[in-house]
This record gives structure tokens, C-alpha cells and sequence, in this order.
């Protein structure tokens, strides 16, 4: 059936299109599993099909893909790639097909709009956060300086310290940041500290930045007595991650989690913030934790990955049964093979 629909005429209007792509596009999400030749066949439908369609129509159909792992990558690249900047948005937000070398190709070609929508993903590398900050302008700075999924190369943080000098509310979404180094984290408060004189030339008072750097430290501190709590068994592990993830701090939690279970800190903010929901549940239920904290988890990531309240109650009904001698021995498993998640 997909085979005989790509030999579409090419006298169909728009609309025409339009209907028989959303059609067509029902189908192919019924499979779970689709098969190369099925994604060929939908792919080339989908892509025959967007150039004809309106922008409202586009931006209808990218919200419906944009997060499916099986969405053809060439169909994706259209999407995140195209011209209007709210059809490509959530494409760039959450497609969890868009590799590097896509995101790195958008970020040097395309508008700031496109920009801000890749600094809002959950994770992003240094290759493309080098080019956000080279290229983004202020609210692509201020997005991907809160992102804490963002990781930066030692030339792009010091490229935005360097642009965040004169903003004060950059240079407190840094200072809030769980992941700055010692040598980082000095040089982000030298920062505000010099901006204490008064605003800075876009942003809010610079003492406000300073609050928040000094709050941030209290919370590096909160957590490293924490997890000695947490060690010496003076604090149950549902507690920890309950009140982490309802104060929405994910690097934190996942520090938690990785120190629980025994993985790394980037494994486990890995498994906490991408979509497919089955890499923290298993490390959750090797650990026992019980399903209110879980859908305390649940709750964060739908929060950060934009998941309706129906998906995540589906999830929990699935954590509830799944079994702890299974995830236990999952988890080894992906330990061993270093590529968990």
C-alpha cells in the first residue's frame, strides 16, 4: 500500500496532500516497528508531500512527528530544517533522530528562532553548543546557559563567559547550574560579583544573579550532604529523589541516581532526560524505588520533555509491574556494555 501511494500525481492540490498524508502518517504510527522499505515508502510520501502544503499544515504535521524515533531521518532534517521557524521548532526541540552533524548544519545556516529551539533540547554536545554560543544571539545564550543537559567544550564556555560579560541574568543561569566545575564555577562568580555595581546591559540587577550564584552553592552543598546521608543510611533514597525532583533539579537527582546505582553522573542524566522512558525505569527499579517517587521522576521529565499527564501515567502503570530481579540484572548488563540507556 505505502509503495503504490508514492506514485503520487502530481496534479493533487494542496489539500489533497495535505489529507493524504495525515492518512497515511496514522498508519505508519501504528507500527512500532516499522521496516526499512516501510520507512522508505512513508518517507518518500512525506516528502513529496511537504513542499505543497501550507505552513499551518506543515507545522500541524511536524507537531505530530516530532518526537517519533522512527520519523525517516531525511523527513526530519526537512522538518527541523525549513524555513518557518515554528514548523522546525519542536522538530529541533525533540526529534530524537536529528544526529550532531544535523544539528551543527541547522545551527550555522538558520535563524535564531531555530537556534533557541535546539538549545532547548535535553541534551545537546559540545560541537553544537561551540556553535550556539558563537552564533546565538541573547535568548539563545540565556536558553542554553539555563540548559542543563547542554555540555560545553572549554573554547565554547569560554566563549560565553566571554558574551555573557555585561548580562547579568546569563551569568546567574551559569552560577545555577549543578555541573560547573570548581575552576568553572569561580570564574562564573568573578563574573557576577563585577557586575554587583548595578544592571547589566540587557538584564535584570546583577545583585539578583548574585543571589542566585550564592543559592546555587548552598545546593552543591545540600546535595554532597545528601548523598553522605544517603551513604551512612540516615536518609531513605525515595525522600532524596521526591524532593529533587519536585524542586525540578535534574542534574542534582541525577548525581542521586548515579551514585545509587553505581553508573556515572552523564549516564545517569542520560537515562533521566531521554525520551524512551525504559533506561530510568529500569536503574529506578534496580534500586527499589517506589512508585511515588517514581512518578515524582515522571512528573520532572514531563515537565522537561513537554509529555502529557496521559503518557506518564501509562509509564507508571508499567514501572509498577515491572520486575526488580529483571531490572537488577538489566542494569548490569548495560553497565558492562558502558552504553546504557
Amino acid at each position: 500500500m505505502l509503495s503504490s501511494l508514492t506514485r503520487m500525481p502530481s496534479e493533487m492540490s494542496s489539500e489533497a496532500r495535505r489529507q493524504l498524508l495525515n492518512a497515511v502518517t496514522d498508519l505508519f504510527l501504528l507500527d512500532q516497528d516499522p521496516t526499512e522499505p516501510s520507512k522508505a515508502h512513508y518517507g518518500e510520501i512525506a516528502l513529496r508531500s511537504l513542499p505543497h502544503l501550507e505552513n499551518e499544515a506543515r507545522k500541524t504535521y511536524a507537531g505530530q512527528v516530532a518526537a517519533v524515533p522512527s520519523l525517516p531521518h531525511e523527513v526530519a532534517v526537512t522538518l527541523a530544517g525549513d524555513t518557518d521557524s515554528e514548523v522546525a521548532r519542536l522538530v529541533l526541540k525533540l526529534s530524537p533522530v536529528l544526529t550532531d552533524t544535523d544539528l551543527a548544519a541547522i545551527a550555522v545556516s538558520q535563524s535564531q528562532y531555530h537556534l533557541v529551539a535546539i538549545a532547548e533540547r535535553a541534551r545537546l554536545s559540545e560541537s553544537v553548543t561551540d556553535i550556539l554560543v558563537q552564533r546565538g544571539d541573547r535568548n539563545v545564550l540565556h536558553t542554553v546557559s539555563a540548559n542543563e543537559g547542554a555540555h560545553f567544550s572549554d573554547k565554547g564556555f569560554d566563549t560565553l563567559l566571554e558574551r555573557s560579560s555585561k548580562d547579568a541574568e546569563i551569568g546567574g543561569a551559569l552560577a545555577r547550574r549543578s555541573d560547573l566545575t570548581p575552576n568553572r564555577a569561580s570564574r562564573v562568580l568573578e563574573i557576577v560579583e563585577g557586575l554587583s555595581g548595578g544592571a547589566g546591559l540587557w538584564s535584570k540587577p546583577a545583585d539578583e544573579a548574585a543571589t542566585l550564584a550564592r543559592r546555587a552553592r548552598q545546593q552543591r552543598l545540600e546535595v554532597k550532604l545528601l548523598l553522605a546521608d544517603l551513604g551512612a543510611g540516615k536518609r531513605e533514597l525515595d525522600e532524596i529523589v521526591t524532593m529533587l525532583a519536585e524542586e525540578d533539579r535534574a542534574y542534582h537527582l541525577a548525581e542521586v541516581i548515579a551514585q545509587a546505582s553505581g553508573i556515572t553522573n552523564e549516564q545517569a542524566l542520560r537515562v533521566l532526560l531521554q525520551r524512551d522512558v525504559s533506561g530510568i525505569a529500569v536503574t529506578c527499579r534496580s534500586l527499589n524505588l517506589g512508585t511515588e517517587a517514581f512518578k515524582a521522576v515522571l512528573e520532572l521529565r514531563s515537565r522537561r520533555l513537554l509529555f502529557g499527564a496521559r503518557d506518564a501515567e501509562g509509564d507508571l502503570k508499567n514501572y509498577a509491574g515491572l520486575d526488580s530481579a529483571t531490572a537488577e540484572r538489566t542494569l548490569r548488563f548495560l553497565k558492562l556494555k558502558t552504553t546504557i540507556g
